[in-house]
């Protein structure tokens, strides 16, 4: 088991966005977490990845590497895409004496032909195009090998021939390096090209748990509001 949640609860102030949720992440698995603006998505990310910390409740992930990929790339502007690549390898305590000049050459370039960008070391985020941005946050990502990666609203602010390109490639990455896999989105082409089981949020609490097809046959209120994106039904948008 790579990702285990028990319990997990986060207030700010007084306000509880995540209530006493429950939920696990099989190696080789992606879990798509979804619902409407505001629902806790982007949370519990933080909270798995420890940006932020629980209030009770439990967080287990096997050894290795949690890796992030953030919502807009969240490249530095100033350093080149081998640089940013690299920027663990070289900065972590833990990492930057085990590898040479040429090993990090190496595995850059390694990186960036897994996600189709080989050849680009020495471009700046600038010159790069949103959807190669992303995919150059993916290779940052996996970097380190990481055993848990996940992914927060990934195809956000992309056209759809992008998001379908970003789409498959954390479909192939999954098969790459056999991570447990957390895709936080409300795109419906993301969830149904790319997880194995959902679940969604509402009221900082667990509304519904299955695969993309039994959320695509609307059996619940909850599913069938999100759907087909209406206004009526239990979810309620917070102003």
């Amino acid at each position: 088991m790579s990702i285990e949640v028990k319990n997990l609860i986060k207030a700010f102030d007084d306000k509880v966005v995540i209530n006493d949720i429950s939920f696990k992440v099989d190696d080789g698995e992606i879990l798509a977490i979804v619902g409407f603006s505001g629902s806790g998505k982007s949370t519990v990310l933080k909270l798995i990845s420890g940006l932020i910390p629980y209030d009770s409740g439990e967080i287990i992930t096997s050894e290795g590497d949690t890796a992030m990929v953030f919502q807009y790339s969240a490249l530095f502007d100033s350093l080149n895409v081998f640089d940013n690549i690299s920027f663990a390898l070289r900065e972590r305590k833990d990492l930057r004496h085990k590898y040479t000049e040429d090993d990090l050459r190496k595995i850059v370039a390694q990186k960036l032909e897994l996600v189709g960008l080989k050849g680009i070391e020495n471009k700046y985020p600038s010159e790069l195009s949103g959807g190669m941005q992303k995919r150059v946050s993916f290779a940052r990502a996996i970097v380190t090998k990481p055993n848990t990666i996940l992914y927060d609203e990934p195809t956000a602010g992309l056209d759809p021939m992008s998001s379908t390109l970003i789409e498959d490639y954390i479909v192939s990455l999954k098969h790459e390096i056999n991570a447990a896999s957390i895709v936080v989105t409300h795109q419906m082409s993301t969830i149904t090209r790319t997880a194995d089981r959902v679940i969604m949020l509402y009221n900082g609490g667990i509304v519904f748990e299955g695969t993309p097809l039994e959320l695509l046959k609307q059996d619940n209120p909850y599913t069938k509001q999100f759907v087909t994106a209406s206004l009526d039904g239990p979810m309620q948008m917070k102003a």
